[in-house]
C-alpha cells in the first residue's frame, strides 16, 4: 500500500503544472476550515450510494495528471470547435465528474473563487484510496486550474493494448519510473477486483 500511496504522490507532484509552490498549508490563511474535509464528507457521501466512485475518482485524476499535469482540464466541457479531453476515446468511459462537482458546490459555499478544481481533484483522488482501504497522505495545495482541454492529446493516455515496453515509455516521460507503472497498475486492477467482488 505504500507503494500505491508514493505513485499517486509522484503522479500528483511531479506532473503537476509545478507553479510556485506546492504546499499543504497552502489555503491556511485563506480558507480557515478544513478544505480538505468539505472534500472528503462529498467523496463519502458519493461512495456510500456507488461503489464504483473511489476508482473512477482516481482513474479521473490520473487520466488528468497525465495529459497537461494536474490541473483538472480534464472536467472542461467541449466548446464550439473544440473537443475537450473529457470527450477524448479513452476519457469516454470516465464518470463520477459529478462527485467533484458537488465537492467544488460545498467548498465554494464556504471559501467562494478561492480552492481549485484541480485541487479539489487531487484530494478527492486521496480520500478515494483510503476510502477503499488504502493508505492516506497529505495532499500539497496550490494547483492551478487548466484553462486548455483538447480530446486529441488524450492519445498521450497510455493505450490498454500497450505492451510493457509501450507502458515503460510512456511513463519514462513523465518521469516515472518502472516501480510506479506496477503499483499504479496494481492499484486500478485491485479497485476494479473490489468492485466486482462488492457486487457478489
Amino acid at each position: 500500500m505504500a507503494a500505491i500511496a508514493t505513485v499517486i504522490m509522484l503522479i500528483t507532484m511531479s506532473l503537476a503544472s509545478l507553479v510556485s509552490a506546492l504546499n499543504v498549508n497552502y489555503y491556511e490563511n485563506t480558507c480557515p476550515h478544513n478544505v480538505d474535509s468539505i472534500v472528503a464528507a462529498a467523496v463519502h457521501k458519493a461512495t456510500m450510494n456507488d461503489r464504483t466512485v473511489p476508482a473512477a475518482l482516481l482513474r479521473m485524476h490520473f487520466h488528468d495528471c497525465f495529459i497537461r499535469g494536474c490541473d483538472a482540464s480534464v472536467l472542461l466541457e467541449s466548446k464550439g470547435k473544440n473537443k475537450a479531453e473529457k470527450d477524448g476515446p479513452p476519457n469516454i468511459s470516465l464518470h463520477a465528474f459529478y462527485v467533484i462537482d458537488n465537492a467544488k458546490k460545498a467548498v465554494e459555499a464556504v471559501f467562494p473563487g478561492i480552492v481549485s478544481c484541480a485541487d479539489i481533484l487531487a484530494l478527492a483522488a486521496r480520500d478515494a484510496v483510503a476510502l477503499s482501504g488504502g493508505p492516506t497522505w497529505d495532499v500539497t495545495k496550490g494547483r492551478k486550474d487548466g484553462r486548455i482541454s483538447k480530446a486529441t492529446e488524450t492519445r498521450q493516455l497510455p493505450a490498454p493494448t500497450f505492451n510493457i515496453s509501450q507502458l515503460q515509455q510512456s511513463f519514462f516521460q513523465r518521469g516515472l519510473s518502472l516501480e510506479d507503472l506496477v503499483a499504479l497498475s496494481g492499484t486500478i486492477e485491485n479497485f476494479k477486483l473490489r468492485i466486482q467482488l462488492q457486487k457478489i
